[in-house]
């Protein structure tokens, strides 16, 4: 995706007709870009942990029903599930990364270009590295500005893991989807309308089952710390 994905740009007719509305825009956050503003977390990071999240129970009730104790194993994998919540690391992310919150829907598409490529699927123990290096590969394509000081080295300790791991997660995610970083328009409104259509379901569904969004705390070591706020480490 290039630089006409920014908010401005989507309000703008495309030569086919194709735009993301105005409402769907300020519903989704899409507009919102200081993280330090109170109030200020876009939608699009509560609406796509539900969906994450809806997706992740699925699949871990099939591979269960499978008898299957896991998916293939990939470097994406942890040994076992973090200690933040998916909306928790997303949250963090937007606060401490340098990334406007349309790269958080670029990175919804990348991870499912990434799955269906590799025949893979999202558990509670690939998906927060797979979020951080969506979101960081995101930032570089599409935002204006990828700032020397929040370069990988960065985003490693944003996502509390190590700048070796995060350069090596970065080059396996970009060859596992054949470097294929732009999203036509019309795709980025797609997924944003989803977006708003899915996340309603997914919060019923995830709150009729009792499943929630919980993370284990116990034995959870710590990783580096960003502004005083500490990582545990994924």
């Amino acid at each position: 995706m290039s630089h006409q994905t920014s908010p401005k740009a989507l309000e703008d007719s495309m030569s086919d007709g194709t735009r993301l509305p105005l409402n769907t825009i300020l519903h989704l956050g899409l507009d919102k870009t200081d993280p330090e503003v109170p109030g200020s977390t876009p939608r699009v990071i509560a609406y796509l942990s539900s969906v994450l999240e809806l997706s992740i129970q699925r699949n871990e009730r099939s591979l269960e029903a499978s008898r299957r104790k896991k998916d293939g194993v990939t470097v994406f994998h942890s040994s076992r599930p973090p200690g933040l919540s998916i909306r928790q690391y997303l949250e963090r992310i937007f606060k401490y990364a340098p990334c406007s919150p349309s790269c958080f829907v670029a990175a919804q598409i990348y991870i499912d270009r990434f799955t269906a490529r590799t025949r893979s699927r999202l558990t509670s123990l690939n998906i927060h590295r797979l979020l951080i290096t969506s979101v960081m590969v995101a930032a570089k394509f599409m935002d204006d500005v990828f700032c020397r000081s929040h370069n990988n080295a960065h985003y490693a300790k944003v996502g509390g893991i190590s700048m070796e791991e995060m350069n090596e997660l970065e080059m396996n995610f970009l060859f596992s989807i054949d470097f294929r970083l732009h999203v036509p328009v019309d795709v980025f409104v797609k997924y944003s309308k989803q977006l708003e259509k899915e996340a309603y379901s997914a919060t019923r569904w995830i709150k009729a089952c009792k499943v929630g969004d919980s993370r284990p705390d116990k034995q959870v070591k710590s990783g580096p710390a960003i502004a005083g706020l500490g990582c545990r480490a994924i």
